[in-house]
């Protein structure tokens, strides 16, 4: 029987991965790195490969030597567990030494380094990620069942689920993760069952490292099935602990944005959001974006009161805010519709300005400020209007200013 390989792949054949593969291979002698992980599983699954990650032989110092030898920038990005990182035309390529687990906490590991591929398998995460390519794209398979694993969408623990995870609580989160944007058919029960046993464990993780990985999860084409599975293990509920899934399915169903999935498994009050934003260590950004997100549309959507929250707030709170409400609402607008219209728009700038009141006698001071404010509100709402701009602000002014005998 011939080895499967990965046939034609670009990323394989580039000139850049060949480079980094000879300056291993002129140190190490011939299959002394292989490709593995994410690259040979996207590979055989005809998925985009974005990271391509080595595993060899070598240890750190000698993939060093090897990649100044070849004259390759090489930077230690994570030396103490093995990985250096090789950049060949701006593209990286992570290669780490074979491992194997000498102490774990269920947060980080303690390695030593190894030669023997079956032990560097034995300690990663799944079957399907524990498949290696040689350079001329032949598969090695260690745990004898990565490959089927792959061919079949199945997500099934190395060895023993439950020793997977107390290595590293994290895995809960990539087992559910990896089947939303991999697997097919029924959650692997095993798996599932070791994940509800040790779902409280999940607490002990860095924020940062959980929301990351959520957020990964909630971009797969169609998470629900992994956040309903996540919830029946009782996981989510220790991540998410406002959990308020109203609607999830139907946004899931809307846009494949990471954040506003987030936003629709959660409570839609503004202090909840900062405080949920807090916790899981998002940006300023993220968290300013589901705070723009939350706030409620007019009671009647048309293209007029469309255009007043676009110019207020931005396309991007409005396209927010309508599919918010269209997962709970589907009737009460077009909102397809609505946000075509919005991200064609282009709105018009603010047609008056302190300039214009200098002008017309209105020294600089609050006065100033409240006629602007009152300006640009009754011009939202005449629908922003290109002319009749000087009757308007002279109105106001009328009605504004203090009477000069006063």
């Amino acid at each position: 029987m011939s080895t499967p390989d990965l046939g034609q792949q670009t990323w394989l054949s580039s000139d850049s991965s060949k480079a980094v593969i000879a300056a291993l291979e002129a140190f190490g002698g011939t299959d002394c790195a292989r490709f593995v992980g994410g690259c040979v599983r996207n590979a055989i699954l005809g998925a985009k490969v974005d990271d391509i990650d080595i595993a060899t032989c070598l240890t750190p110092d000698q993939v060093l030597a090897a990649l100044k030898k070849a004259g390759i920038r090489a930077v230690p990005t994570g030396i103490e567990h093995g990985t250096v990182t090789a950049i060949v035309r701006g593209r990286p390529f992570e290669i780490t030494t074979l491992r194997r687990d000498v102490e774990t906490d269920g947060r980080r590991a303690v390695v030593a380094f190894t030669t023997d591929w079956a032990e560097d398998a034995a300690r990663r995460d799944f079957c399907l990620n524990a498949l290696y390519a040689s350079a001329d794209g032949a598969i090695h398979d260690p745990t004898g069942r990565g490959l089927a694993d792959a061919l079949a969408r199945r997500v099934v623990f190395v060895g023993e689920a439950r020793q997977r995870i107390r290595e590293d609580y994290l895995r809960i989160l990539r087992f559910y993760r990896f089947w939303a944007w991999y697997g097919k058919g029924p959650v692997d029960p095993e798996g599932h069952a070791a994940c509800s046993a040790l779902a409280d464990g999940v607490a002990s993780l860095s924020a940062e490292r959980v929301s990351k990985e959520l957020l990964k999860l909630l971009g797969a084409a169609n998470p629900v099935p992994a956040i309903e599975a996540m919830t029946e293990a009782g996981v989510l509920q220790v991540i998410l602990p406002q959990l308020s899934s109203d609607g999830f399915e139907a946004v899931a169903q809307l846009t494949d944005d990471p954040l506003l999935r987030l936003a629709a498994l959660l409570p839609r009050e503004p202090e909840q959001v900062v405080a949920e934003a807090k916790r899981l260590r998002l940006s300023n950004a993220q968290r300013d974006r589901w705070l723009a997100a939350i706030k409620p549309l007019p009671d009647v959507l048309t293209e007029q009161t469309m255009r007043a929250v676009v110019w207020t707030d931005g396309v991007q709170a409005f396209c927010d805010r309508s599919i918010l409400r269209q997962a709970v609402e589907p009737e009460a607008a077009p909102y397809a519709g609505l946000r075509q219209m919005a991200m064609a728009w282009e709105p018009p700038p603010m047609p008056v300005s302190g300039r214009d009141l200098s002008r017309s006698g209105i020294k600089a001071g609050p006065l100033t400020g409240i006629i602007l404010k009152r300006f640009q509100e009754e011009w939202i709402a005449a629908d922003f209007p290109s002319e009749g701009h000087a009757e308007r602000l002279a109105a106001i002014i009328h009605r504004l200013r203090p009477s000069d005998s006063a």
